[in-house]
């Protein structure tokens, strides 16, 4: 079955299986690689995209489910405005470590934004709780994620 949706601005149509991860559907079939593969159960953020502004879990995501719809992947988020701010404050606060869990990050990161331009404390951690990163980079995840919200915080 032809499956018909816009990737990053760009229409694309994907002919197959409709229950196919579009994890995979965009790895293997679209070679956009950006978007990692991490548990596979939805559970570590590592595959988050963006669906119709919504951050989704894209291993738990079947490809019949984004028809007619706006994916934004790790590739394309730098077209928004919340995405280039993101993108800046990690750099700034040399947020990566390993790296592998980045791109899910900063997809979360950039929805909040999106929604929230202000978020609190309690809004960023809600909205990144389901981002596990094993090198435990999230004090800086947080700093980034209020520089980019424009939020100060006060000096110890």
């Amino acid at each position: 079955m032809a499956i018909s949706f816009t990737v990053n601005g760009e229409k694309r149509r994907v002919d197959g299986d409709v229950t196919k991860p579009l994890l995979w559907v965009l790895r293997e079939d679209l070679d956009m690689v950006g978007t990692k593969f991490g548990c596979g159960a939805g559970l570590c953020g590592a595959c988050t995209v963006h669906v119709d502004g919504n951050a989704v879990r894209s291993c738990q995501t079947p490809l019949g489910d984004v028809n007619g719809m706006a994916v934004t992947t790790i590739e394309g988020m730098q077209v928004s405005d919340p995405g280039k701010r993101i993108a800046a404050a990690w750099v700034k606060h040399d947020v990566p470590q390993c790296g592998y869990c980045q791109a899910g990050q900063i997809m979360s990161a950039t929805a909040l934004l999106a929604a929230t331009p202000r978020p609190s404390d309690e809004e960023i951690d809600a909205a990144m709780m389901g981002n596990l990163c094993r090198c435990s980079t999230y004090v800086r995840i947080r700093a980034a994620i209020k520089d980019a919200a424009g939020i100060r915080e006060a000096q110890a």
